[in-house]
């Protein structure tokens, strides 16, 4: 058995889930249906629309989580031993592991981005990726300038991302390359994401979560603000809540699940995680659906 992966937003590329859609009615039908519960034509951009189509955040996070799911359908849902996701994709692995329906998790994902959006348009924070320094000394960068910026990513060993408001994380991309980064780039985002800029969206996102039924997991998910591998339904919600202003915890997941006994992932829909998994252990089993 295998833990399965699912990606977030960045994993998005043009035609995106178009052979899926072609080959095959299961996955044409969950297309159909995702297109009726989002009340727009998802599929239409994903197959035929532009990467301007798809960068817009209410397009990509359901494109995203949609394209991962149903490649994961197509497993006849083989059972894996645990499931996570980075940042979006956490709500996809909580579809794939039975915690969230079909349609309750693409509706919690479709308000997430719209939520999301709104925040990345009030506040016009930015984010960029630090690589080549420890994530302590990142953190510690973050804490000790006078503007809101945090670690927001932290994605392998030696690349974490920032997020804040323009100014701050312009210092710290400053202080990074003072204290020897290797590489400081500026990410080509319009908001600051996991970090406290994205209160409003946390307060959107925690009402509907609330409101909406999450079922016992049929196994555990890997959740980004705590790296743990949780199964209790109302920590599911808490961690799932809190997820939106904390940062992302990817290096020390992959670290407890190796630490857990898992040796085998399956990414589906990208190649980002199964990268970072690398990073961490090369003797590991990691594959790409």
């Amino acid at each position: 058995m295998a833990v399965f992966l699912f990606p977030g937003q960045g994993s998005q590329k043009e035609g995106m889930g178009k052979e899926l859609h072609d080959s095959s009615i299961e996955a044409k039908s969950l297309f159909e249906q995702a297109d009726s519960i989002l009340g727009f034509s998802l599929s239409d951009i994903m197959f035929n629309g532009s990467n301007e189509d798809l960068l817009k955040t209410r397009v990509t996070q359901p494109a995203v989580c949609l394209n991962a799911y149903i490649r994961f359908k197509m497993t006849n849902d083989i059972a894996p031993s645990a499931v996570a996701g980075h940042s979006l994709g956490e709500l996809t692995a909580l579809m794939a592991n039975g915690c969230l329906t079909f349609e309750d998790g693409l509706k919690l994902v479709s308000l997430r981005a719209e939520a999301m959006q709104k925040a990345c348009d009030e506040t016009k924070g930015t984010m960029a990726a630090i690589l080549g320094l420890e994530d302590d000394m990142i953190a510690d960068i973050c804490a000790n300038t006078n503007e809101t910026v945090v670690a927001a990513n932290f994605n392998c060993p030696g690349q974490v991302v920032i997020s804040g408001t323009h100014n701050g994380v312009n210092i710290a991309m400053e202080k990074a390359k003072e204290h020897g980064a290797r590489r400081v780039i500026l990410l080509p985002v319009n908001g600051a994401f996991h970090s406290p800029l994205m209160q409003s969206a946390q307060t959107a996102l925690s009402e509907a979560i609330e409101q909406t039924t999450f079922s016992t997991p049929k196994v555990p998910v890997y959740q980004n603000v705590s790296a743990i591998a949780e199964s209790d339904p109302s920590r599911i919600k808490s961690n799932l809540i809190k997820q939106l202003t904390n940062s992302v915890k990817w290096t020390h997941t992959m670290k407890q699940m190796i630490a857990d006994g898992e040796t085998e992932f399956v990414e589906f829909g990208a190649k980002v995680l199964s990268g970072f998994i690398r990073k961490v252990d090369r003797s590991l089993t990691v594959n790409q659906l």
